[in-house]
C-alpha cells in the first residue's frame, strides 16, 4: 500500500534527521500512539480498528488505561490477525466476501508487521482535498513539514475542548499552507497561523453533542501553495478515499509551473493599472469550476483543472459546456477582482501575452462600431453584439466581415484578428472571445 510506502519513507528521513535507527513499529510506539490515540480525542478513525473498539468493563478492573488496553490489543491484531484494514491503513478487509476484499489479487500475500506499522504513519501524513478524497506527496520537505504540524494539532484538540477529533488530514492541509508561505518563521512557528474558526458539526451525531470542527480548506489553496515554493516543479500525488469502501483516484501530477503562471503574469498584465493590480491573496483564494476528485480526472492538474468558477456564465451560449452567453456587469469591487481572475486565467491559458492587446483592440473597434455616425444614425449594435455572442469560428469571421463592411476604418484591426484565431488551437477560439467580451463590458463601465 502507498501509505507504508510513504510511512517508511518519511521514517528514513526522521531517524536521518534525528540520528536514530526506530523500526515503524517503535516509532508507532514513541510518536503515533502517544500523538493520535492516547486520548480520548484522536488523530484519525481507521474504521473498524482497536482503537475504535470498546473495552470491556473485565478489562478495565486490570489497572490499564482504555487507551494502553486498546494499544495492547492493536499489537496483538498485528501479530496474530495479519494484514486488513484494521491493521494496514488503506488495505482490504479479511476474507474474500468483504466489501473491499475485491483489491486483491492474491489473499495468501504475506505483508510484514513492518509495512502495517508503517502505514499509520502514512495515513498521518495524508492531506485532505474536499469531498473526503486526501492525498500523499512523495517529497521530503513537505513530509517533514506536515510532522511538525502534528504537535500544534494536539494542541488545538487540547485547547479547544468541543473540538472533534479525526481531522489531522484537514489539519495538515491548513498547516502546510502556513509552513510553506513566505511569512513562516521558523523561531516563532505558530506567528500569523490563522487556525480556522471551527464550525458546527455536519454530521447529527456529533451536532447533538455541541461539537465543532474543521471545514476543509479549499483544495485549490493547497496547490497553489505547492506552487509558490516549487514554482518549477511537477509533483506526483496519490489521491484517494478511505471510509466504508475505499476508493483510489490513482497517480495525478501536479504541473504546478503553469499554475504558478497566474502569479508570474499578475503583475505584467495589471501593472499600468496602478491601485487595480490584482492581489496575490485574491489570487490565492479563487474558487474553482472543478472540484478535486474532477480535476484528477484530467490526469495533470494545471491550468486547466483550475478554472475559475463562473466563468462558463460569460462565455458565448453553445461554445463550451455550461456557457451562459451572460454579459457581465461591473457593479462592486468584488465584480472587478473576479473580471481580473477571469482575466488572468484565460490569458495564462492562451499562453500568449499579445492577445490581451488584441482583445482590448477588437472589444475598442466594437465600442467605436455602435456610436452613431456622422449623419446622426445609430449603426448595428446587434451587429457587435453577435461578433461577442459568436461560439464558432465560422460565424466570428462571417460577423467580423460584416460590421467590416459598415466600419473599413477598423480593417488592420480586424484582419490582424482574424490571422491569430486562424492559428488558435480550436479550444482556445472560446477563450479568446470571452476575453474579448470582459474588456468590451470593461470599456463601457468606464463609459
Amino acid at each position: 500500500m502507498y501509505t507504508s510506502y510513504i510511512g517508511k519513507k518519511f521514517l528514513k528521513l526522521y531517524n536521518e534527521r534525528e540520528g536514530k535507527s526506530l523500526s515503524a513499529e517503535e516509532f508507532f510506539n514513541d510518536v503515533i500512539y502517544p500523538l493520535f490515540f492516547d486520548d480520548d480525542k484522536h488523530f484519525l478513525n481507521v474504521a473498524n480498528s482497536s482503537f475504535f473498539q470498546s473495552v470491556s468493563k473485565e478489562q478495565l478492573n486490570e489497572g490499564k488505561s482504555v487507551h494502553q488496553i486498546k494499544l495492547e490489543r492493536f499489537h496483538k491484531n498485528v501479530q496474530e490477525d495479519g494484514a486488513s484494514l484494521t491493521t494496514l491503513v488503506g488495505y482490504a478487509a479479511q476474507g474474500i466476501t468483504a466489501g473491499t476484499s475485491g483489491q486483491l489479487s492474491n489473499l495468501k500475500t504475506k505483508i510484514d508487521s513492518e509495512e502495517m506499522y508503517a502505514s499509520w504513519i502514512g495515513v498521518g501524513l495524508a492531506i485532505a482535498m474536499g469531498g473526503g478524497y486526501s492525498m500523499l506527496i512523495d517529497e521530503n520537505e513537505i513530509m517533514l513539514a506536515l510532522f511538525e504540524g502534528w504537535y500544534y494539532y494536539r494542541k488545538a484538540l487540547k485547547q479547544t475542548p468541543n473540538l472533534k477529533g479525526n481531522q489531522i488530514d484537514v489539519w495538515n492541509s491548513y498547516w502546510l499552507c502556513h509552513r510553506l508561505s513566505k511569512n513562516y518563521d521558523l523561531l516563532n512557528p505558530l506567528d500569523r497561523f490563522t487556525i480556522p474558526e471551527p464550525m458546527p458539526c455536519k454530521s447529527d451525531k456529533w451536532k447533538k453533542m455541541g461539537l465543532v470542527e474543521f471545514e476543509t480548506n479549499n483544495w485549490i489553496k493547497v496547490i497553489f501553495s505547492l506552487s509558490k515554493k516549487s514554482p518549477l516543479t511537477t509533483f506526483t500525488i496519490n489521491a484517494f478515499k478511505f471510509a466504508d469502501t475505499n476508493q483510489t483516484l490513482g497517480f495525478i501530477n501536479l504541473f504546478l509551473p503553469s499554475i504558478h503562471r497566474l502569479y508570474e503574469m499578475k503583475d505584467y498584465i495589471f501593472i499600468s493599472e496602478d491601485s487595480t493590480i490584482l492581489k496575490e491573496e485574491e489570487i490565492d483564494n479563487l474558487s474553482t469550476f472543478y472540484n478535486f476528485k474532477n480535476a484528477c480526472k484530467f490526469g495533470t492538474i494545471g491550468l486547466k483543472a483550475i478554472e475559475p468558477l463562473k466563468l462558463r456564465e460569460y462565455m458565448p451560449l453553445g461554445s463550451v459546456l455550461y456557457a451562459q452567453g451572460k454579459e457581465y456587469k461591473f457593479s462592486n469591487e468584488e465584480s472587478y477582482i473576479k473580471y481580473k481572475l477571469f482575466k488572468i486565467w484565460i490569458i495564462a491559458m492562451l499562453n500568449k501575452t499579445e492577445l490581451l492587446s488584441l482583445a482590448s483592440n477588437v472589444a475598442g473597434a466594437l465600442s467605436d462600431f455602435e456610436k452613431p455616425d456622422d449623419r446622426g444614425k445609430k449603426v448595428l449594435s446587434t451587429l457587435s453584439q453577435e461578433v461577442r455572442e459568436s461560439n464558432n469560428l465560422k460565424a466570428f469571421i462571417d460577423k467580423l466581415t460584416e460590421v467590416l463592411n459598415h466600419a473599413p476604418s477598423n480593417a488592420d484591426v480586424f484582419k490582424d484578428v482574424v490571422e491569430q484565431v486562424l492559428k488558435m488551437p480550436t479550444d482556445n477560439f472560446p477563450l479568446f472571445v470571452t476575453l474579448i467580451r470582459f474588456e468590451y463590458a470593461y470599456l463601457k463601465s468606464k463609459n
